[in-house]
Protein backbone atom coordinates (compact mmCIF):
# COMPACT_ATOMS: atom_id res chain seq x y z
CA UNK A 1 0.00 0.00 0.00
CA UNK A 2 1.61 3.48 -1.05
CA UNK A 3 1.84 5.83 2.07
CA UNK A 4 0.70 9.12 2.31
CA UNK A 5 3.78 11.24 1.44
CA UNK A 6 3.81 8.62 -1.69
CA UNK A 7 0.68 9.79 -3.03
CA UNK A 8 1.10 13.40 -2.17
CA UNK A 9 4.48 13.09 -4.03
CA UNK A 10 2.58 12.20 -7.35
CA UNK A 11 -0.06 14.52 -7.25
CA UNK A 12 -0.41 16.59 -10.29
CA UNK A 13 0.94 20.21 -10.03
CA UNK A 14 1.94 21.14 -13.15
CA UNK A 15 -0.74 22.20 -16.66
CA UNK A 16 1.42 19.31 -18.87
CA UNK A 17 0.88 16.69 -16.21
CA UNK A 18 -3.27 17.88 -16.03
CA UNK A 19 -2.88 17.88 -19.69
CA UNK A 20 -2.01 14.63 -20.11
CA UNK A 21 -4.47 13.55 -18.14
CA UNK A 22 -7.85 15.24 -19.01
CA UNK A 23 -6.90 17.08 -22.25
CA UNK A 24 -7.14 19.90 -20.32
CA UNK A 25 -5.95 23.25 -22.48
CA UNK A 26 -2.52 24.35 -21.52
CA UNK A 27 -2.60 27.98 -21.98
CA UNK A 28 -5.51 28.12 -19.94
CA UNK A 29 -4.13 25.96 -17.10
CA UNK A 30 -0.79 28.23 -17.30
CA UNK A 31 -1.91 31.36 -17.12
CA UNK A 32 -4.41 30.00 -14.13
CA UNK A 33 -1.51 28.47 -12.41
CA UNK A 34 0.51 31.39 -12.25
CA UNK A 35 -1.54 33.10 -10.02
CA UNK A 36 -3.08 30.05 -8.24
CA UNK A 37 -1.11 26.66 -7.60
CA UNK A 38 -2.94 23.48 -8.02
CA UNK A 39 -2.13 20.14 -6.32
CA UNK A 40 -4.58 17.07 -7.45
CA UNK A 41 -3.15 13.81 -5.29
CA UNK A 42 -3.95 10.42 -6.96
CA UNK A 43 -6.44 9.82 -4.28
CA UNK A 44 -8.80 12.88 -5.46
CA UNK A 45 -7.88 12.58 -8.66
CA UNK A 46 -9.95 8.86 -8.84
CA UNK A 47 -12.72 10.66 -7.57
CA UNK A 48 -13.22 12.33 -10.75
CA UNK A 49 -16.10 10.67 -13.22
CA UNK A 50 -16.38 12.75 -15.35
CA UNK A 51 -15.24 16.56 -16.77
CA UNK A 52 -16.93 19.03 -15.07
CA UNK A 53 -18.33 16.96 -12.08
CA UNK A 54 -18.37 17.90 -8.69
CA UNK A 55 -15.43 16.50 -7.65
CA UNK A 56 -13.46 18.13 -10.84
CA UNK A 57 -14.82 21.61 -9.94
CA UNK A 58 -13.43 21.38 -6.62
CA UNK A 59 -9.88 21.02 -8.14
CA UNK A 60 -9.27 21.71 -11.49
CA UNK A 61 -7.97 25.16 -12.63
CA UNK A 62 -10.53 27.31 -14.69
CA UNK A 63 -10.10 30.23 -16.38
CA UNK A 64 -13.17 31.90 -14.21
CA UNK A 65 -10.92 32.50 -11.72
CA UNK A 66 -9.17 35.26 -13.31
CA UNK A 67 -12.10 36.85 -14.92
CA UNK A 68 -13.92 38.15 -11.47
CA UNK A 69 -14.97 41.23 -11.03
CA UNK A 70 -16.76 41.30 -8.13
CA UNK A 71 -14.57 39.42 -5.15
CA UNK A 72 -11.16 40.79 -3.40
CA UNK A 73 -7.86 38.68 -2.23
CA UNK A 74 -8.29 39.35 1.49
CA UNK A 75 -12.69 39.39 1.69
CA UNK A 76 -12.22 38.53 5.80
CA UNK A 77 -9.27 41.37 6.11
CA UNK A 78 -7.43 38.38 8.30
CA UNK A 79 -4.18 40.70 7.29
CA UNK A 80 -5.24 43.17 9.18
CA UNK A 81 -6.44 41.25 12.36
CA UNK A 82 -3.05 39.57 12.62
CA UNK A 83 -1.47 41.24 15.48
CA UNK A 84 1.89 38.80 14.50
CA UNK A 85 1.92 36.86 11.48
CA UNK A 86 -0.12 34.42 10.92
CA UNK A 87 -2.13 34.70 13.85
CA UNK A 88 -5.83 36.19 13.30
CA UNK A 89 -7.42 37.97 16.14
CA UNK A 90 -10.46 38.38 15.52
CA UNK A 91 -12.67 37.34 18.17
CA UNK A 92 -12.06 38.64 21.68
CA UNK A 93 -11.53 35.25 23.20
CA UNK A 94 -10.19 33.07 20.15
CA UNK A 95 -7.80 33.02 17.49
CA UNK A 96 -6.92 31.46 14.10
CA UNK A 97 -3.60 29.77 14.20
CA UNK A 98 -1.82 29.33 10.74
CA UNK A 99 0.77 26.99 10.53
CA UNK A 100 1.37 25.30 7.39
CA UNK A 101 1.03 26.92 3.62
CA UNK A 102 0.48 23.76 2.01
CA UNK A 103 -2.69 21.37 1.13
CA UNK A 104 -3.36 17.83 -0.56
CA UNK A 105 -5.48 19.63 -3.14
CA UNK A 106 -5.54 22.67 -3.98
CA UNK A 107 -9.29 24.07 -3.65
CA UNK A 108 -10.46 26.32 -6.49
CA UNK A 109 -12.34 28.13 -4.13
CA UNK A 110 -9.96 28.50 -1.11
CA UNK A 111 -10.71 31.50 1.01
CA UNK A 112 -6.83 32.43 1.34
CA UNK A 113 -6.14 31.17 -2.62
CA UNK A 114 -4.17 34.54 -2.81
CA UNK A 115 -1.46 33.12 -0.65
CA UNK A 116 -1.57 29.61 0.24
CA UNK A 117 0.99 27.18 -1.66
CA UNK A 118 3.07 30.40 -2.14
CA UNK A 119 5.97 31.91 -1.00
CA UNK A 120 3.39 34.64 -0.20
CA UNK A 121 2.36 33.06 3.12
CA UNK A 122 5.92 32.58 5.13
CA UNK A 123 5.60 29.87 7.98
CA UNK A 124 8.86 29.74 9.93
CA UNK A 125 9.88 28.75 13.92
CA UNK A 126 10.34 32.13 14.55
CA UNK A 127 6.49 33.82 14.25
CA UNK A 128 5.20 30.31 15.45
CA UNK A 129 7.58 31.38 18.95
CA UNK A 130 5.89 35.10 18.07
CA UNK A 131 2.24 33.43 18.37
CA UNK A 132 2.80 31.33 21.51
CA UNK A 133 3.99 34.51 23.04
CA UNK A 134 1.31 36.29 22.08
CA UNK A 135 -1.29 33.68 23.79
CA UNK A 136 1.37 33.87 26.92
CA UNK A 137 0.34 37.77 26.49
CA UNK A 138 -3.31 37.81 25.82
CA UNK A 139 -5.36 35.31 28.57
CA UNK A 140 -8.08 36.32 27.27
CA UNK A 141 -7.83 34.14 24.52
CA UNK A 142 -9.04 30.18 25.61
CA UNK A 143 -9.53 28.83 22.15
CA UNK A 144 -6.87 28.63 19.35
CA UNK A 145 -8.30 27.17 15.97
CA UNK A 146 -4.90 25.49 14.54
CA UNK A 147 -5.06 26.01 10.19
CA UNK A 148 -3.34 27.04 7.24
CA UNK A 149 -2.99 25.49 4.65
CA UNK A 150 -3.40 22.27 6.05
CA UNK A 151 -1.89 21.27 9.53
CA UNK A 152 -1.99 17.90 8.84
CA UNK A 153 0.41 18.06 6.17
CA UNK A 154 3.11 18.48 8.85
CA UNK A 155 5.59 15.98 10.05
CA UNK A 156 4.02 14.27 13.27
CA UNK A 157 6.87 15.79 15.06
CA UNK A 158 5.90 18.93 14.55
CA UNK A 159 2.06 18.39 14.85
CA UNK A 160 3.02 17.31 18.48
CA UNK A 161 5.78 20.14 19.21
CA UNK A 162 2.69 22.49 18.00
CA UNK A 163 -0.19 20.93 20.29
CA UNK A 164 2.24 20.95 23.20
CA UNK A 165 3.35 24.13 23.07
CA UNK A 166 -0.50 25.34 23.00
CA UNK A 167 -1.19 23.43 26.08
CA UNK A 168 1.48 24.37 27.69
CA UNK A 169 -0.32 27.92 28.02
CA UNK A 170 -2.39 27.86 30.94
CA UNK A 171 -4.78 29.84 29.69
CA UNK A 172 -5.61 28.17 26.50
CA UNK A 173 -8.16 25.55 27.46
CA UNK A 174 -9.48 24.40 23.78
CA UNK A 175 -7.61 23.51 20.75
CA UNK A 176 -9.30 23.17 17.10
CA UNK A 177 -7.51 21.80 14.16
CA UNK A 178 -9.32 22.54 10.64
CA UNK A 179 -8.32 19.99 7.97
CA UNK A 180 -9.46 18.91 5.00
CA UNK A 181 -7.29 15.58 4.93
CA UNK A 182 -9.80 13.11 6.28
CA UNK A 183 -11.75 13.85 2.45
CA UNK A 184 -8.96 14.59 0.11
CA UNK A 185 -5.99 12.28 1.93
CA UNK A 186 -7.75 10.09 4.22
CA UNK A 187 -4.32 8.04 4.51
CA UNK A 188 -2.82 10.55 6.01
CA UNK A 189 -4.84 9.68 9.62
CA UNK A 190 -2.88 6.97 11.35
CA UNK A 191 -2.24 5.05 14.62
CA UNK A 192 0.76 7.17 15.43
CA UNK A 193 -0.85 10.46 14.36
CA UNK A 194 -4.31 9.91 16.87
CA UNK A 195 -2.02 8.31 19.42
CA UNK A 196 -0.46 12.19 19.46
CA UNK A 197 -3.74 13.66 19.27
CA UNK A 198 -4.95 11.71 22.57
CA UNK A 199 -2.56 13.54 24.22
CA UNK A 200 -3.77 17.05 23.93
CA UNK A 201 -7.70 16.69 25.05
CA UNK A 202 -9.87 18.22 24.76
CA UNK A 203 -8.76 18.02 21.19
CA UNK A 204 -11.55 18.97 18.15
CA UNK A 205 -11.19 18.20 14.78
CA UNK A 206 -13.48 19.99 11.70
CA UNK A 207 -12.81 18.90 8.69
CA UNK A 208 -14.49 19.54 5.00
CA UNK A 209 -16.46 17.34 2.75
CA UNK A 210 -18.95 18.96 0.20
CA UNK A 211 -20.18 16.11 -1.99
CA UNK A 212 -21.39 12.73 -0.99
CA UNK A 213 -18.67 10.88 -3.62
CA UNK A 214 -16.20 12.23 -0.65
CA UNK A 215 -17.41 9.91 1.46
CA UNK A 216 -15.61 7.16 0.67
CA UNK A 217 -14.60 3.81 2.70
CA UNK A 218 -11.00 5.51 3.06
CA UNK A 219 -12.76 8.57 4.54
CA UNK A 220 -14.70 6.53 6.92
CA UNK A 221 -11.78 4.78 7.91
CA UNK A 222 -10.37 7.90 8.84
CA UNK A 223 -12.91 9.31 10.60
CA UNK A 224 -13.17 6.35 12.86
CA UNK A 225 -9.78 6.31 13.95
CA UNK A 226 -10.53 10.08 14.61
CA UNK A 227 -13.67 9.65 16.83
CA UNK A 228 -12.10 6.47 17.86
CA UNK A 229 -9.47 8.18 20.16
CA UNK A 230 -11.96 10.67 21.49
CA UNK A 231 -11.95 13.55 19.16
CA UNK A 232 -14.94 15.01 18.32
CA UNK A 233 -15.39 15.72 14.33
CA UNK A 234 -17.56 18.36 12.58
CA UNK A 235 -17.78 18.86 8.82
CA UNK A 236 -17.75 22.42 7.56
CA UNK A 237 -19.46 22.49 3.92
CA UNK A 238 -19.30 24.97 1.83
CA UNK A 239 -22.36 25.82 -0.66
CA UNK A 240 -20.58 25.38 -4.05
CA UNK A 241 -22.69 26.21 -7.30
CA UNK A 242 -22.21 23.09 -9.49
CA UNK A 243 -21.15 20.92 -6.53
CA UNK A 244 -23.67 20.93 -4.30
CA UNK A 245 -26.38 23.59 -4.52
CA UNK A 246 -29.53 21.05 -4.79
CA UNK A 247 -30.87 19.66 -1.68
CA UNK A 248 -30.89 15.60 -2.89
CA UNK A 249 -27.05 16.34 -2.82
CA UNK A 250 -27.26 17.87 0.66
CA UNK A 251 -29.15 15.40 2.06
CA UNK A 252 -27.24 12.66 1.18
CA UNK A 253 -23.97 14.66 2.32
CA UNK A 254 -25.11 15.47 5.76
CA UNK A 255 -26.65 12.12 6.84
CA UNK A 256 -23.72 10.49 4.87
CA UNK A 257 -21.31 12.35 7.68
CA UNK A 258 -23.60 11.33 10.49
CA UNK A 259 -22.68 7.71 9.57
CA UNK A 260 -19.70 8.44 9.75
CA UNK A 261 -19.73 10.33 13.33
CA UNK A 262 -19.16 13.47 11.67
CA UNK A 263 -21.62 16.21 13.10
CA UNK A 264 -22.16 18.45 10.02
CA UNK A 265 -21.60 21.77 11.52
CA UNK A 266 -21.54 25.04 9.33
CA UNK A 267 -22.35 25.46 5.73
CA UNK A 268 -20.98 28.16 4.35
CA UNK A 269 -21.65 30.68 1.89
CA UNK A 270 -19.26 30.93 -0.48
CA UNK A 271 -16.48 33.90 0.69
CA UNK A 272 -16.00 36.69 -1.63
CA UNK A 273 -12.51 35.47 -2.25
CA UNK A 274 -10.94 36.93 -5.79
CA UNK A 275 -11.34 33.83 -7.79
CA UNK A 276 -14.25 32.35 -6.40
CA UNK A 277 -17.15 34.49 -7.86
CA UNK A 278 -18.13 32.14 -10.47
CA UNK A 279 -18.91 28.91 -6.94
CA UNK A 280 -21.51 31.36 -5.49
CA UNK A 281 -25.07 31.13 -4.74
CA UNK A 282 -27.12 33.57 -3.83
CA UNK A 283 -27.76 33.75 -0.51
CA UNK A 284 -31.99 32.96 -0.88
CA UNK A 285 -30.74 29.49 -2.55
CA UNK A 286 -28.82 28.63 0.69
CA UNK A 287 -31.51 29.52 2.76
CA UNK A 288 -34.49 27.25 1.17
CA UNK A 289 -32.11 25.00 0.60
CA UNK A 290 -31.79 24.94 4.36
CA UNK A 291 -35.51 25.18 4.74
CA UNK A 292 -36.19 21.85 2.92
CA UNK A 293 -33.59 19.97 4.86
CA UNK A 294 -36.11 20.79 7.72
CA UNK A 295 -38.32 18.03 8.37
CA UNK A 296 -36.72 15.42 6.50
CA UNK A 297 -33.18 14.67 8.36
CA UNK A 298 -32.48 14.54 12.05
CA UNK A 299 -31.43 17.71 13.63
CA UNK A 300 -27.91 15.64 14.45
CA UNK A 301 -27.76 16.07 10.32
CA UNK A 302 -28.70 19.93 9.81
CA UNK A 303 -25.39 22.23 9.95
CA UNK A 304 -26.04 25.85 10.09
CA UNK A 305 -26.27 27.82 7.40
CA UNK A 306 -23.34 30.90 7.80
CA UNK A 307 -21.72 33.27 5.60
CA UNK A 308 -18.52 35.15 7.29
CA UNK A 309 -19.10 38.90 7.17
CA UNK A 310 -16.90 40.95 4.79
CA UNK A 311 -14.05 43.01 6.61
CA UNK A 312 -13.31 40.07 9.34
CA UNK A 313 -17.09 41.34 11.25
CA UNK A 314 -17.78 37.64 12.16
CA UNK A 315 -19.77 34.91 11.26
CA UNK A 316 -23.39 35.34 10.55
CA UNK A 317 -26.37 32.62 10.27
CA UNK A 318 -28.47 32.76 7.85
CA UNK A 319 -32.05 30.88 9.17
CA UNK A 320 -34.76 30.23 7.29
CA UNK A 321 -38.04 31.87 8.50
CA UNK A 322 -40.90 29.78 9.80
CA UNK A 323 -42.79 32.02 12.32
CA UNK A 324 -45.57 33.82 10.04
CA UNK A 325 -47.07 36.46 13.03
CA UNK A 326 -46.97 36.54 16.84
CA UNK A 327 -48.87 38.11 19.50
CA UNK A 328 -49.78 38.02 22.81
CA UNK A 329 -51.86 34.94 22.52
CA UNK A 330 -50.79 32.95 19.31
CA UNK A 331 -48.05 31.77 17.62
CA UNK A 332 -48.85 31.41 13.98
CA UNK A 333 -45.42 29.65 12.34
CA UNK A 334 -45.44 27.07 9.41
CA UNK A 335 -44.10 23.68 9.25
CA UNK A 336 -42.02 21.55 7.25
CA UNK A 337 -44.31 20.55 4.78
CA UNK A 338 -45.73 24.26 4.45
CA UNK A 339 -48.95 24.01 6.93
CA UNK A 340 -49.77 26.59 8.92
CA UNK A 341 -49.62 25.69 12.97
CA UNK A 342 -50.72 27.53 15.51
CA UNK A 343 -49.02 27.72 19.68
CA UNK A 344 -50.69 29.73 22.24
CA UNK A 345 -48.99 31.61 24.16
CA UNK A 346 -48.83 31.07 28.17
CA UNK A 347 -52.40 32.59 30.08
CA UNK A 348 -51.37 33.75 33.54
CA UNK A 349 -54.24 32.79 35.58
CA UNK A 350 -54.94 34.08 39.42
Amino acid sequence: MESWREILHNSINTPLELHHKLGCDINVLQDVIANFPMRINPYFFNLIEYPGDPIWKQCVPDLLELHDSVCIPDPLAEEDLSPIPNLVHKYPNRVLFLVSNQCAMYCRFCTRKRKVGTSRMHIDPASQKLAYRYLQEHPEVNDVLISGGDPLLLEDEQLDDILRNLRNIESVKLIRIGTRIPSVLPMRITERLTAIFKKYHPLYINTHFNHPRELTVEAKAACEMLANAGIPLGSQTVLLKGVNDNVETLKELMQGLLYMRVKPYYLFQSDLTYGVNHFRTTTQTGIQLMKNLYGHLSGMAIPTLALDAPGGKGKIPLTPQFIKSSDSQTLTFENYLGQLCQYPEPIEIY
